[in-house]
Parts: structure tokens; sequence; C-alpha cells
């Protein structure tokens, strides 16, 4: 049995982390030793490593609540598990063009700079206004 302390360095997930899984039951409670700290068996160690796996592949915390209760059910048909990884595979597309406008927009923006005053900048100009820009990067998943 692991304490939480050994589990977060055995997998590579922080501690809080590791309680916010547990709070939102993607982990189990875990059971406890007389002294009430956190005890961790192998289970609870393979399922942390595939939730910390899946974060590493993008997938939101409701994928892998999904791919969770699929794993759960061994004997079922996989097609619901293509199904999630379809969803995400579209969803990194979809990022990636997004990336893309970004980077040529922003490639546009630097290679219009005179490099003389800010009051002719047009790094700021375009910051400034969203009319100037030749993308529409709206929704690009950066928080505004």
């Amino acid at each position: 049995m692991l304490s939480i302390g050994k589990l977060s360095a055995a997998t590579g997930v922080k501690v809080p982390t590791i309680r916010y899984y547990e709070s939102i039951g993607l982990l189990p409670e875990p059971e406890r030793s007389t002294g009430n700290q956190r005890l961790y068996g192998r289970k609870q160690q393979e399922r942390l490593a595939f939730i910390r796996h899946a974060r590493d592949l993008g997938f939101p915390l409701d994928s892998i609540r999904e791919l969770l209760s699929l794993s759960d059910r061994p004997d079922m048909p996989c097609a619901a598990a293509d199904v999630i990884a379809r969803r995400q595979l579209q969803s990194v597309r979809d990022r990636i063009v997004r990336l893309e406008a970004l980077q040529q927009e922003l490639s546009r923006m630097l290679s219009q700079c005179a490099h003389g005053t800010i009051s002719d900048c047009k790094v700021i100009e375009v910051l400034g206004d969203h009319a100037h820009c030749q993308h529409d990067h709206h929704g690009d998943g950066v928080p505004s």
C-alpha cells in the first residue's frame, strides 16, 4: 500500500490533483490507516496512471470518466472507446487549424513591423483592433 505522497511520486500526479480526482469520483475513496492516512493499492495506482496518460493526450475529464467506465467492463466491445478517441482526435485537429491561423496572424503582424516607434507599431495596432487581423481566431482556446 502506498501513501498519497508515494502514489504521487510513482505516477507524477501532484497530491492536490489526486485529492481532486477523488473528490470528483475519478478515483475511488482510498482505504485509510488507523492513523487516517490515505492508502492506495496497485489498482488505484494503475487507474491514476490511466488518468494521467489520458490527460497527457488532452482528453477532457468527462471523456476520461467515460473511458474509465468502459475499462471497468472489459467484456464490452471497444466501439465506444473508439468513438471517444475519434472525438478527441477531431478536437486536436481543430486546435491545430486554429493554432496555424494564429501562427500566420502573428507572423503577418511581425512582418509588417517597420521597427519605428510605438505610434507606428503594427503589433500594437493589430492587438488594439481585431479588424486589422486577417483570420478569425476567436474561440481558439486562449483565455481572454
